[in-house]
């Protein structure tokens, strides 16, 4: 074979080789799936309750697949998390949006849980609705107030019971955000509601004048109902009256007096009103 036709077949196979080659890896490449690109974010290092104030124990990082929810805080931006107060639980591993923390320098506790233009007001409870854990943190709740009006000591009706405020948050309940000396939640018979300024003057007033109750109502349900209050007098003379049918009867219709007049072969009769309804 001719040298120069050998050298040409050579060249053509390689040629064909490496186009080969780069067309193969060039499916590979876009078959093959790009990994998504991921964020480091700051999360909680261990279970965390509302009310605490972060630090650089409580914080850890997660890496994110994709884009991070909106608000979460990078971990480059970790320092600007230490110090600030938290607005409601966070659990191991759960990354930390901004929502969830106190404006910086606001502290922890109570107070940083009150939206600006709001008030936590203290309501004495029983013991029963401290304990049972029914009025938790989050819960809304309508405040009724019972007692005797002012002037009407002597008043038939007695005690008059109605509903002051409606649909009103929860604050806290139960046990206090801190812990006393022995690391025991500290239990106290007080729970403390978000209102207005203009509430929280009425449920002070009413704190010390009359005896107040918490009553439970639907988070969803955020109606404000007509409640005109009851008194005392009202549960034992208010019986229900069942209405009294009143029995129609009919009128029997009139009686008459039949007279009847043979004049020859031929009979008439002539009718006449019955005074006593005889016929």
């Amino acid at each position: 074979m001719n040298r120069r036709v050998l050298a040409i077949l050579i060249v053509a196979f390689i040629i064909a080789a490496v186009c080969t080659l780069l067309v193969v890896r060039l499916v590979q490449n876009q078959s093959a799936p790009k990994p998504p690109a991921s964020t480091q974010v700051v999360a909680a290092k261990s279970d965390i309750k509302l009310g605490s104030v972060l630090n650089e124990d409580n914080l850890s990082s997660v890496q994110i697949a994709g884009t991070p929810p909106k608000g979460t805080i990078l971990l480059k931006d970790k320092k600007s998390v230490v110090g600030r107060g938290v607005l409601s639980d966070l659990y191991e591993g759960e990354p930390i949006i901004e929502k969830r923390l106190a404006a910086a320098g606001s502290g922890g506790g109570l107070a940083a849980t009150i939206p600006p233009g709001m008030r936590a007001c203290a309501v004495k409870v029983d013991e029963v609705v401290n304990v049972s854990g029914f009025v938790t943190p989050g819960m809304r709740v309508d405040v009724l107030i019972s007692g005797i009006p002012p002037g009407q000591q002597n008043a038939t009706q007695g005690t008059v019971s109605r509903t002051l405020l409606q649909n009103i948050q929860v604050l806290s309940a139960g046990t206090d955000y801190q812990k006393d000396a022995e690391g025991k939640a500290k239990m106290v018979q007080v729970v403390n509601l978000l209102v207005t300024p203009e509430q929280a003057e009425i449920l002070s007033l009413a704190s010390n004048q009359v005896k107040i109750q918490l009553v439970l109502r639907n988070p969803l349900d955020t109606k404000i109902a007509a409640v005109p209050g009851t008194a005392t007098g009202n549960l034992f003379s208010g019986q229900v009256e069942t209405p009294v049918k009143v029995r129609r009867t009919k009128k029997a219709p009139p009686r008459f007096l039949t007279v009847e007049v043979y004049n020859g072969s031929k009979l008439t009769q002539e009718k006449f009103a019955s005074p006593g309804g005889r016929q």
